[in-house]
């Protein structure tokens, strides 16, 4: 399989996995902190990567040239899923996800001015077409609430999140230099780790950790794993592979997979309107994958 090919099959299955956080997500947001849940699952997602790492490549002292790559790159990332849940306390999954699939606009615009990255026509028109069936999911297929521009607490904070983590794609194709994806994780884990236990230090201490329903700690274990440890890789190695406006194409699949989270989580399907949205999104993914 040739590298493109590869790339493409990584960020299939992170559009899976990121799809099960917004669901899973929403169920844990209002019973735990957003920084003291992340400081764990950094935490463990750390661990997992670590012992890959360790198990693979190793761990050369070559990578820990510029440490403050680490330091940026998690700390940017951090932020990200702090605002993820933050949102999630009040945003709906599928509307969340669609605040999401905003992240390719952002990070074309942020691929060009850090990579130089040039935006076609074709992927142009696939971007805005994208955007728009979002934001048709975000204002639930109420016109009214899209002219009026009222927008949720939750989907405005998660915005601020996909902004940070349309920053971090191009990044790490700039500030890599040559170390292999599972160290590169590893490492940019660390960094948010730190950040995060400056950032929820009261949190972690005032959690009462004993008395969390199961729910969280499914989620804990599910972000931590599934939806960091693993995605981090499968980001940093398409994000090697594929051009950033590429990479970030896939998250267009996640309102469809939050979907089928919902309905497998015993949810119910939004109303056949909002669909028309995810549809659009479906059909951006397609142009933008084209060569």
């Amino acid at each position: 399989m040739v590298p493109s090919l590869r790339g493409h099959a990584a960020m299939l299955l992170f559009s899976v996995l990121v799809a099960g956080s917004f669901s899973l997500g929403s169920l844990a947001a209002n019973e735990i902190s957003p920084a003291a849940l992340n400081t764990v699952r950094f935490a463990i997602a750390g661990l997992v990567i670590g012992v890959a790492a360790l198990a693979t490549t190793g761990l050369p002292r070559s990578a820990l040239v510029a440490p403050w790559r680490y330091l940026l790159l998690g700390g940017i990332f951090a932020s990200y899923f702090v605002l993820m849940f933050e949102g999630l306390k009040t945003a709906a999954p599928v509307s969340a996800a669609a605040v999401f699939t905003l992240t390719p606009v952002l990070t074309a615009g942020a691929g060009y001015l850090l990579l130089r990255q040039i935006l076609t026509g074709r992927m142009a028109v696939a971007l805005s077409l994208g955007a728009v069936g979002a934001l048709w999911v975000i204002f639930r297929a109420d016109l009214q609430a899209a002219l009026a521009f009222e927008v949720g607490r939750g989907e405005a904070v998660y915005f601020v999140g996909c902004a940070a983590h349309a920053l971090y794609t191009p990044l790490v194709r700039k500030l890599n230099r040559g170390e292999p994806p599972v160290v590169f994780s590893f490492f940019t884990l660390l960094g948010g780790l730190g950040v995060l236990v400056v950032w929820g230090w009261s949190d972690l201490w005032a959690t009462d950790w004993v008395a969390l329903p199961v729910i969280v700690w499914v989620t804990i274990l599910y972000v931590a794993i599934a939806a960091s440890a693993m995605t981090f890789v499968l980001l940093q190695y398409a994000a090697l592979r594929l051009p950033s406006s590429k990479v970030m194409a896939y998250t267009y699949l996640v309102p469809s997979w939050v979907i089928l989270w919902e309905l497998a989580l015993g949810g119910t399907a939004p109303p056949a309107l909002v669909l028309v949205g995810v549809a659009m999104t479906v059909l951006a993914l397609l142009l933008l994958l084209r060569d």
